[in-house]
């Protein structure tokens, strides 16, 4: 009988997987918030074969962990996105959902857990902090979570989270520096540049302002994506 991979955390199966495809394997972490009122319904509707949609953790607002897919599987919570050449994120990915309604802070013991969670994930897979996105930086034209209410400084003072520092040149193209960064040239500029301030520039988020120097240094000193792995074929 599977059994949960992660400390703590309950097994709690969910249908809606499958393999990963091309001989993917994890390089990227994907948060979410679950847009619902209560864990206990986001863990319904993960687990429903009629929604196809799961990802492989669920945070409860109290610090509860369920498992809901193992992390060799391929998980349905991305959709359709893409993060520098990777096209396939749910193959590329292991997604945890955050319960959380989206227009609130996130729950202390929440983040509590998320920052047990995320270094298992990484021994594991031999990633670091800067596998870790949000779903809107995969998907910017659709989605919006883990949204600007989202703590990532914090997890980036604990080596669990990427934070860039202003680089001293402040020049070149915004849509060329997005895209260097690993967000799709297919998206709207708008639509990054709105994913890339939640992260890093929460105040420009609320202000919608234009385009400043301050996005370009940013958007400078960051690396770029993870590239995609894939698991070595027999005889290789």
């Amino acid at each position: 009988m599977q059994q949960a991979e992660a400390a703590g955390a309950i097994w709690h199966p969910s249908p809606n997987f499958g393999v990963r495809r091309g001989g993917a394997e994890p390089c990227l972490v994907v948060v979410h918030y679950t847009a619902m009122a209560t864990a206990d319904a986001a863990l319904a509707r993960l687990c429903a074969p009629e929604y196809e949609v799961s990802a492989h953790y669920l945070i409860g607002r109290d610090g509860r962990l369920w498992q809901l897919v193992a992390e060799a599987q391929r998980a349905w919570h991305a959709g359709v996105g893409a993060w520098g050449s990777i096209s396939d994120v749910n193959s590329a990915s292991i997604g945890v959902e955050i319960d959380n309604p989206g227009d609130a802070p996130f729950a202390e013991a929440a983040m509590a857990r998320l920052e047990q969670l995320l270094p298992e994930i990484y021994a594991r897979w031999d990633i670091g902090p800067g596998a870790l996105i949000g779903h809107a930086d995969c998907a910017p034209e659709r989605k919006d979570d883990p949204g600007p209410r989202f703590d990532w400084r914090r997890l980036a003072r604990q080596g669990l989270a990427f934070w860039p520092e202003p680089a001293a040149d402040a020049s070149g193209d915004v849509a060329r520096l997005l895209e260097r960064v690993g967000y799709s040239a297919e998206a709207p500029v708008a639509a990054k540049l709105a994913a890339f301030r939640a992260r890093y520039r929460q105040a420009a988020f609320a202000e919608r302002a234009p385009v400043e120097a301050a996005d370009r240094a940013l958007l400078a000193s960051m690396p770029p994506p993870p590239a995609p792995r894939t698991r070595p074929m027999a005889g290789d």
